[in-house]
């Protein structure tokens, strides 16, 4: 089911993780969420395709993605033995780190601009350039567990002033061609129903207006969007109110029953009904933790 996924990154500092594999097709289960904090996952090996919000990329090695915060993403994958799919993350709040890079006012505007900016692509294809990004994440692995956890502010920033530096380069290349040569991205299936329910998520859900506005039959509308994206329309549409809703939350003084109108659920309690489904509390005590600084984990 879509969801919402909420990481403590207030109660830990940063989440990291260096090549870690699935290889089982019942292991992973892809599905979209979105979560607090900024993202980047680094591909060493896989086979799929990933969709962040309406854009669909082909999975491959030294592909490199940002998530911004609370941007619904997903990741579908083929996996086998042969195929496994081994990837790293580095996951963090970016309000967390942001005082430590005043001093290089440069990388300090990159570190805004991934974290607020509005990013030409979400994904990039490095291949070999990657290296350094993999020298940097297998020392950062070896260093971990030895690192007392009061050191881990200071230490974990360093590693993140040192990532960026190595990245920026890669990244603004390709953000530059990718407007004047051939896309990186690569046509999905699934993208026009993404823009149809992007325009009008907030609306009540009719499949048959909706097949017959996109040119096909409500079933192969259905299969179609479950076989592209392993998720059900109602979901990927539970996961965008919820996205939309938690945004409000966050960024605005309106009441829950104006925020659940806002986002076309009219009805209070199953406004709140759905959001305590999808995040194990109710918007009230949502809002009432983020204010608190103290983030819900996951459910």
């Amino acid at each position: 089911m879509s969801y919402i996924h909420n990481v403590n990154l207030t109660d830990a500092p940063f989440y990291f993780a260096y090549k870690r594999k699935n290889d089982k097709p019942d292991y992973y289960e892809g599905t979209f969420h979105a979560h607090q904090g900024l993202e980047l996952l680094i591909i060493h090996e896989g086979t799929g395709t990933l969709i962040v919000e309406q854009k669909s990329y082909t999975l491959a090695p030294g592909m490199i993605c940002i998530f911004q915060p609370y941007q619904l993403h997903h990741v579908q994958v083929e996996l086998s033995p042969d195929t496994p799919f081994i990837r790293s993350i580095v996951h963090y709040e970016p309000t967390l780190y942001e005082g430590y890079l005043e001093r290089w006012p440069s990388l300090l505007a990159f570190y805004k601009h991934i974290h607020m900016g509005s990013l030409t692509e979400s994904c990039i294809y490095t291949a070999e350039e990657a290296e350094p990004l993999d020298y940097l994440l297998r020392s950062w692995e070896q260093t971990l567990p030895s690192m007392s956890k009061s050191d881990y502010y200071e230490e974990f920033s360093l590693f993140l002033i040192a990532f960026l530096r190595a990245f920026r380069p890669m990244w603004e290349q390709r953000q530059k061609s990718s407007s004047a040569k051939t896309p990186l991205r690569l046509p999905h299936q699934a993208e026009r129903i993404l823009e149809w329910l992007q325009l009008h998520y907030k609306e009540p859900l009719r499949l048959e207006q909706m097949a017959s506005e996109l040119h096909l039959s409500p079933h192969h509308l259905s299969h179609l969007f479950k076989a592209c994206t392993g998720s059900s329309i109602s979901d990927y549409i539970a996961a965008k109110k919820i996205q939309q809703a938690i945004l409000l939350l966050t960024s605005s003084n309106f009441s829950i029953s104006r925020i659940g109108e806002e986002i076309g659920l009219t009805n209070s309690s199953y406004f709140c009904k759905l959001f305590k489904s999808q995040l194990g509390i109710t918007p009230h005590q949502y809002r009432k933790q983020f204010r608190s600084k103290r983030y819900p984990m996951p459910t």
